[in-house]
């Protein structure tokens, strides 16, 4: 996926502004997908819109400069259905996460403590996010999307809490973070 689909996959739902689409791709429903920087976003939407395939309005607010609202057209609709028909790419993962643990080894016993903490509030934390979404999603696509990613999230809090014994040798080191 590139920020060209994700600016017309967002727009499909509802109107809003490039400080919205970051907000969403960020934080919001499509913080799951692909990373997007203002940087990235706004030329798009330039783009999208020299093409037809995005139109915007400017709205006017009390004290602040004007915002320019976009929305997708005909032809944006036709440019994004046509983008999900084409195979996709393999899902893309890294993490800091894993990159430390692989010199566990040589990390005192409170950082390694401190790592896997972190780690599982972190996953917790994103795992409620989820499933706050989904209790306010009825679309049976959104429901499959976010369904698996707190699959996925679940899967990695059992993992890390069953074999974080594996960073250190002593397994009695560790508290039950699961309870955490």
């Amino acid at each position: 996926m590139n920020i060209r689909t994700l600016c017309l996959g967002i727009l499909f739902f509802d109107d809003v502004t490039g400080y919205e689409i970051k907000k969403l791709a960020a934080e919001g429903r499509f913080n799951h997908f692909i990373e997007a920087s203002y940087g990235s976003i706004y030329p798009t939407l330039n783009r999208l819109t020299d093409e037809g395939l995005l139109v915007w309005r400017e709205e006017t607010q009390d004290g602040k400069p004007s915002r320019k609202v976009y929305s997708i057209t005909d032809r944006g609709r036709d440019a994004l259905f046509a983008t999900l028909h084409e195979e996709t790419r393999p899902d893309i993962f890294k993490s800091e996460f894993l990159f430390v643990c692989l010199y566990s080894a040589y990390l005192e016993t409170d950082t390694l403590k401190k790592l896997v903490s972190t780690q599982v509030h972190r996953l917790r934390e994103g795992l409620e996010r989820l499933q706050s979404a989904a209790q306010q999603c009825s679309h049976p696509g959104s429901q499959f999307a976010i369904g698996y990613g707190v699959a996925l999230h679940k899967a990695a809090i059992d993992y890390v809490n069953e074999n974080k014994h594996l960073l250190e040798n002593s397994p009695e080191i560790w508290p039950d973070v699961a309870a955490q």
